[in-house]
C-alpha cells in the first residue's frame, strides 16, 4: 500500500472510530476487534453460481463484509448497512461497486443458503463459502478474529461464532482502501465509494 493508501486508511478509522463498540449480544455472540493492519489480498471462495475470487471484480469498488447466517444481531446490520449503503448510489454508480459477504461458519453456510442469506439484503451481495482453511485464509488477509463457542449441553451443530465486522473497501485495482469498523453510518460507506469511484 502506498503512503497515500495508508493515509486514506488511518483517515477512515479515526472517522469512524466512535462507531466502534466489543460487547456481548444475548446469544453470547461478541464482537471482536480486527486484529493488527491489515494489508487485504486475493483469495478465491465459492459462492452459488460457482467459484469466485477478489480480482474477478476489478474495476469495481467492492465492500466486503465476514459473518455468519446464524449471526443473531451483529450480521444482519452489518448487512443492512451495506445494502442502505448501495441504495443511495444512482444505477450508473451501483453497477461499478460489489458487495461480498465471507461466511466465519463453514460447515453450515452452504453457497446456496448464503445466496438466499444475502439476497434478502441486497442483490449486488455476493454469498462466499469455501473450506475451513481456505475461509481461515481469507480472514487473516484482513485481519479477522473469529472464533466457535458452544454452550455445555448443546447440539454439535448449534455454536455462535464470535468475530470481527468490519466493512472493507477494495478500490478498482484491489487495494485495500478504507476499513469501516461495526456500525459505520451507511452514508460514510456511500461517500467513500463515490470518494473512490471518482478517482481519488
Amino acid at each position: 500500500m502506498n503512503d497515500l493508501g495508508k493515509v486514506n486508511l488511518l483517515f477512515a478509522a479515526l472517522l469512524c472510530g466512535a462507531a466502534f463498540s466489543s460487547w456481548a449480544g444475548e446469544s453470547g455472540t461478541e464482537l471482536l476487534p480486527e486484529a493488527g493492519t491489515p494489508s487485504g489480498g486475493d483469495s478465491t471462495l465459492q459462492s452459488a453460481a460457482g467459484a469466485v475470487a477478489l480480482h474477478d471484480f476489478r474495476g469495481k469498488v467492492a465492500l466486503l463484509n465476514f459473518g455468519y447466517t446464524h449471526c443473531p444481531d451483529i450480521c444482519p446490520l452489518s448487512l443492512g448497512f451495506m445494502a442502505q449503503a448501495l441504495d443511495t448510489l444512482n444505477d450508473e454508480e451501483l453497477q461499478h461497486v460489489q458487495g461480498l459477504f465471507v461466511t466465519v461458519d463453514p460447515l453450515r453456510d452452504t453457497a446456496d443458503l448464503l445466496h438466499e442469506y444475502t439476497n434478502y439484503f441486497h442483490e449486488k451481495i455476493i454469498g462466499l463459502t469455501g473450506s475451513e482453511a481456505a475461509v481461515d485464509v481469507a480472514a487473516k488477509q484482513y485481519g479477522v478474529q473469529y472464533f466457535l463457542v458452544r454452550r455445555e449441553g448443546d447440539p454439535a451443530d448449534e455454536y455462535a461464532v464470535n468475530h470481527s465486522a468490519a466493512t472493507y473497501l477494495i478500490t478498482p485495482q484491489g487495494v485495500l482502501r478504507f476499513i469501516f469498523p461495526h456500525a459505520t453510518p451507511p452514508t460514510v460507506v456511500r461517500d467513500a465509494v463515490r470518494h473512490v469511484l471518482a478517482g481519488n
